[in-house]
């Protein structure tokens, strides 16, 4: 595919209409960025650490914590660098390396959530045959078959985009290198990788949104034949963390790629909530919402504190 373009590298043009907000811009995404890794960071090793944990659900969370240091890493790090004011530029294959990684990773997330509304509803639909469905190889196949999927996802969607000749002009009206920023720039006909790009991207994401829907309308029925007020309480606490979750990841995703039209503007803002925010917000979520995860992480920090006291 190398041999097939002219072009050594792009230029990454940013956000739109951002000109002379680099340093706060800047300033801001690295503190967010900070916190998305550590946040993460800290639900994984309160996972690890504590064998109270050491369950079916926090088997699928401890991963989705790993994706959620991953998948900003793949397009922030780059983002920070031009904006602090070093170059712009971004080699052909790293940028055939972002739009890989890109949809590598959030794909496989966007499967693992799937996993994740199917867990929960093995939990609550089924409490009393849960560890025998749920049992530790169903656990790893689940794991392995969203690896699968998103690494077929992504080679498709790299090899249909790389394919074409680049031979100028070279820059990305974005913060970094996707399909609807890259295909424009193209100097043969991309209307077939575009198209592959918009019906397997959206596919995908409505047949992973339709199987959490259906997980979580059987869980709404479940809860509301719950006679107690207080296990509806505990049920709903459970499942509104990784319901929000969903909600921010599949948005987006949605959002970009059915326009008919691109908007550089919207897409940017709704790619930066994707992103790079919701990385972060899902850290808030499961540790601000979850007493076990807090739980664990008090203990970590107490024993810390009184090894180093």
């Amino acid at each position: 595919m190398r041999n097939h373009t002219l072009l050594d590298e792009f230029i990454l043009l940013g956000i739109p209409h951002t000109e002379g907000l680099e340093p706060v811009l800047c300033a801001t995404f690295s503190v967010i960025y900070l916190f998305t890794l550590l946040g993460n960071l800290l639900i994984f090793t309160a996972i690890t650490s504590s064998s109270t944990l050491h369950t079916p659900m926090y088997f699928f969370l401890g991963f989705l914590s790993i994706f959620d240091m991953l998948f900003p890493s793949v397009t922030c790090p780059k983002m920070l660098l031009y904006l602090s004011g070093q170059s712009r530029a971004i080699s052909y294959e790293g940028c055939a390396a972002q739009l890989f990684f890109y949809h590598f990773l959030g794909s496989t997330e966007g499967c693992l959530y799937s996993v994740m509304a199917y867990d929960r509803f093995v939990a609550i639909c089924h409490p009393l045959r849960y560890m025998v469905i749920m049992k530790p190889e169903v656990c790893v196949t689940l794991v392995t078959v969203s690896f699968m999927i998103g690494c077929l996802q992504a080679t498709t969607l790299t090899s249909f985009t790389f394919q074409l000749t680049y031979c100028g002009p070279r820059e990305v009206d974005h913060f970094f290198c996707d399909i609807p920023a890259v295909l424009p720039l193209a100097c043969n006909d991309s209307s077939l990788a575009q198209r592959v790009g918009s019906i397997n991207v959206g596919l995908l994401a409505l047949m992973l949104l339709f199987s959490v829907c259906v997980s979580y309308t059987h869980i709404g029925v479940a809860i509301l034949r719950i006679r107690s007020v207080e296990g509806r309480q505990k049920a709903f606490s459970t499942c509104s963390a990784h319901l929000t979750a969903i909600l921010c990841a599949y948005g987006p995703v949605i959002i970009i790629y059915l326009q008919h039209t691109p908007n550089p503007l919207l897409g940017a803002v709704v790619q930066i909530l994707n992103n790079i925010v919701s990385p972060m917000l899902n850290s808030l979520i499961y540790s601000l919402r979850n007493k076990e995860v807090k739980n664990s992480l008090k203990r970590i920090l107490q024993n810390k504190f009184f090894l180093f006291k």
